[in-house]
């Protein structure tokens, strides 16, 4: 289909292009030869009369034109997906979508383990890629890489929709035979202890609990860091160490390690998970039945 002049299935390889700044990744992309993804570079430049990408040194940098280009072509691809290519006829039972999903360990191990459950009775055919948080997530959402994206709120962005998915409350988590801590725990103990903390993605971001632990007033000592939340309550046992952990994981834990929980010795805000959507997906059938799901699950007393 021509527009204007221009062959519409060319803005999906400017798109994959651009992103990709490499022509052999973006021939994968689209599952074409390498031959045949420059010589769709090609048409663009001289549709575009621009370069649109350069050669700097081994990669290939978009020209201002093409950085112009980039987010009113990523809008319009996935304004014709959401609804056109997904029609609105929808049935979960024969729905064969996939999804990507950006969380945590933690909401991977409570709240998306259930999720899947719930699916395979509703839509066995649904399949879910879940990724790791790290440093892009507001890129890949922007871009449509991802389908939703679960964190606390203030991580989030302020340019799509998010809702409140689930809260969650904080507790310490100690091992059960720890002889220097008995059935409540001080401020005090508390300090004095040595702790495990978790540091997220490849810049050790400190995790939202342990930054409002640095507001106690005191510096706690931590001995262990580590990546994930579910490595938290094995490196307390056998040991003196102390760790706060979100209660649903803690309860979790406790059912097959000896650990005891705890209350926290100064009061925390309650964890708060959110989920957003790119916006252009608002109205997509599939997506909004899946956003359904989502709030079902959470509803259900853990």
């Amino acid at each position: 289909m021509r527009f204007h002049h221009l062959d519409l299935n060319l803005l999906v390889a400017l798109d994959t292009l651009i992103r990709e700044q490499n022509i052999t990744r973006a021939a994968e992309r689209m599952h074409i030869s390498q031959s045949a993804a420059s010589g769709l570079l090609a048409r663009l430049r001289d549709y575009f009369d621009d370069e649109l990408l350069v050669a700097v040194g081994r990669r290939m940098m978009p020209t201002p034109l093409a950085q112009e280009l980039a987010e009113p072509v990523r809008r319009v691809l996935l304004e014709i997906q959401s609804s056109i290519v997904n029609r609105p006829a929808f049935d979960p039972a024969t729905c064969s979508r996939h999804f990507k999903i950006i969380a945590s360990d933690f909401v991977t191990t409570v709240f998306l383990a259930p999720l899947t459950q719930r699916l395979q009775q509703l839509a066995p055919h649904i399949t879910l890629d879940i990724l790791p948080t790290g440093n892009q997530y507001n890129e890949l959402l922007n871009q449509g890489e991802v389908d939703f994206v679960i964190m606390p709120d203030h991580f989030l962005s302020d340019d799509h929709p998010k809702e409140l998915l689930f809260e969650d409350q904080y507790n310490c988590v100690l091992w059960r035979d720890n002889p220097l801590v008995g059935d409540d725990l001080s401020l005090e103990q508390y300090l004095q202890l040595g702790h495990v903390a978790v540091s997220l993605g490849n810049d050790r971001a400190p995790s939202f609990e342990e930054e409002y632990a640095r507001r106690f007033g005191k510096e706690r000592r931590v001995e262990l860091t580590t990546s994930n939340f579910n490595t938290l309550p094995h490196l307390l046992i056998g040991t003196h160490r102390v760790a706060i952990m979100q209660a649903r994981l803690s309860s979790l834990y406790a059912q097959y390690l000896p650990l005891k929980i705890l209350a926290m010795p100064v009061s925390l805000p309650p964890l708060t998970e959110f989920i957003q959507w790119n916006r252009f997906l608002d109205n997509d059938p599939a997506h909004r039945w899946m956003r359904e799901v989502f709030h079902e699950v959470a509803g259900i007393p853990q």
